[in-house]
């Protein structure tokens, strides 16, 4: 094979030692969780140009994605994050620390406290997702934009159980 990569001589080799084993999955979940190795990568190179970690781009991009004012309570960032409580608890405390976000109290909740967006926040976010858009650009160049939406479909096909099934918990 000409376009032969890793997963097909993993594959090759199962099938030759466990011919009696259906592989296939391999075909697709392999590569999926190889492409999720390198988008890891891309992405933890983007934000840290930015001097901001994964998880830390996950809240500020919550929040700009709220819209104005870019404040949210804590228990909403925790679905888009997929996190705990403590752990965005932690998260939260960090970008407080570096002055990206505020802790304010909430006006319709008393007893509640809203995340909020700053203005050196919003400026973060934005040139970390400037950034991320040109790596993952770069990932995926190579194909054409009408089987970028194919795959993008297929995709969502497979993760909208797993995100069905994590709401619904």
């Amino acid at each position: 094979m000409s376009n032969s990569d890793e997963v097909d001589r993993i594959v090759a080799a199962w099938q030759r030692e466990r011919p009696d084993l259906d592989v296939a999955p391999l075909q697709v979940l392999s590569r999926v969780s190889r492409l999720a190795r390198h988008l890891d990568l891309a992405r933890r190179e983007a934000f840290a140009a930015h001097d901001l970690e994964p998880g830390e781009f996950d809240v500020l991009a919550a929040l700009r994605r709220a819209g104005k004012p870019y404040a949210l309570p804590p228990s909403q960032l925790l679905s888009p994050t997929l996190v705990t409580s403590g752990t965005m608890t932690n998260r939260i405390d960090r970008l407080e620390q570096k002055g990206l976000v505020n802790r304010t109290p909430d006006p319709s909740d008393g007893r509640g406290v809203l995340v909020e967006l700053t203005s050196s926040g919003k400026s973060a976010v934005d040139k970390a997702l400037d950034e991320l858009i040109t790596r993952e650009n770069k990932l995926l160049a190579k194909i054409a934009k009408t089987d970028r939406e194919k795959l993008a479909a297929i995709l969502r096909d497979v993760v909208l159980p797993f995100d069905n099934e994590a709401q619904s918990d």
